[in-house]
C-alpha cells in the first residue's frame, strides 16, 4: 500500500531536484547539473570539528585545525555532508526560512553518508533547539525535522525537545567568535526530566559555522553526565582564513 501511495503521489507531484526544479527519479536526489556543482565535504578536514581544509598540512600533527588545537571544543567530533556554498544555500535557505520542510528527507539522506559511524553508535539523536519566540515565527525547528528524518532512516531514538534555548539570542552570522560565545553563555540547557547520563548523544543541525552553538549544546549535555557528544550537520562553513 505504501508503494502504491508513493507512486500515486509521484504521479501527482513528481519529485524535483533538491536544489532546483528539475524532475528527478526519487525524492532527495540531485539532478546531474546540481550533483556536479555540489561540494561534498571530504578529506582533508579537521578530524575534530570537520572544517574543510585546503591541504592536509593545514592541520596539526594530530589532524586538528589550529582552532581545535588551541581551544578544543566540548564535542568529540563533527561531520557535515556539504560545504556551505551557493549550491548548499539553494537547499538549506528555502528549507530553513521558506517552509520547504519536504527537503528534510533529502538532506537527511545526504547526512547519512558522512555520519554513518556516528549514527550507528549514537544512543539518541538530539536537535539544536530554537528559542520559543523564533519557533513561533518560523513554525518549525529545521534541526528537529532533520533529526526525526535521520531517526526514521536509521531507527535510532530521537528526542526533539531534549534541549531548551532559554535565551532569545541575536542572530550570530555577523558576530566574531568571542561575541558568539558571549551571546550563547548560559543560553542552552537540558530539559528537566531528560536523562542523558552515560549516553552517546549525536547533535543534529542544518549548518555549522564556527561551532559555537554546537559547543554550547555539548557543554549542557556533558555537564548532565553524557558520555560523549558528536555533531552531524547538513552543511559546514569553511574557515574564511583558507578561502
Amino acid at each position: 500500500m505504501k508503494t502504491l501511495m508513493r507512486r500515486v503521489l509521484d504521479t501527482l507531484l513528481p519529485p524535483n531536484c533538491l536544489a532546483c526544479d528539475t524532475p528527478v527519479e526519487d525524492d532527495g536526489q540531485f539532478c546531474l547539473a546540481c550533483f556536479r556543482a555540489a561540494n561534498f565535504v571530504s578529506a582533508p578536514m579537521c578530524v575534530q570539528c570537520g572544517v574543510p581544509l585546503p591541504y592536509a598540512a593545514a592541520a596539526g600533527a594530530g589532524g586538528k585545525c589550529g582552532r581545535c588545537e588551541a581551544v578544543p571544543p566540548a564535542f568529540t567530533q563533527a561531520r557535515a555532508a556539504l560545504r556551505y556554498d551557493d549550491t548548499a544555500k539553494k537547499l538549506i535557505l528555502p528549507f530553513k526560512y521558506a517552509d520547504r520542510t519536504e527537503s528534510a528527507r533529502g538532506l537527511a539522506r545526504l547526512m547519512r553518508r558522512p555520519g554513518a559511524d556516528m549514527l550507528a553508535a549514537a544512543d539518541v539523536l538530539v536537535p539544536v533547539p530554537l528559542h520559543k519566540a523564533r519557533l513561533r515565527g518560523r513554525r518549525y525547528n529545521q534541526a528537529a525535522l532533520l533529526a526525526l528524518e535521520l531517526a526514521r532512516l536509521t531507527r535510532r531514538p530521537c528526542v526533539p525537545d531534549a534541549l531548551v534555548r532559554q535565551k532569545h539570542t541575536a542572530p550570530l552570522e555577523r558576530m566574531s567568535l568571542m561575541q558568539r560565545q558571549a551571546e550563547l553563555h548560559e543560553a542552552i540547557r537540558l530539559r528537566p526530566g531528560f536523562a542523558v547520563a552515560g549516553k552517546y548523544v549525536l547533535l543534529i543541525d542544518d549548518v555549522m559555522t564556527s561551532g559555537t552553538t554546537a559547543n554550547a549544546c555539548a557543554q549542557a549535555m556533558l555537564a548532565a553526565g553524557a558520555k560523549r557528544v558528536d555533531v552531524l550537520t547538513a552543511a559546514r562553513v569553511a574557515d574564511p582564513r583558507f578561502e
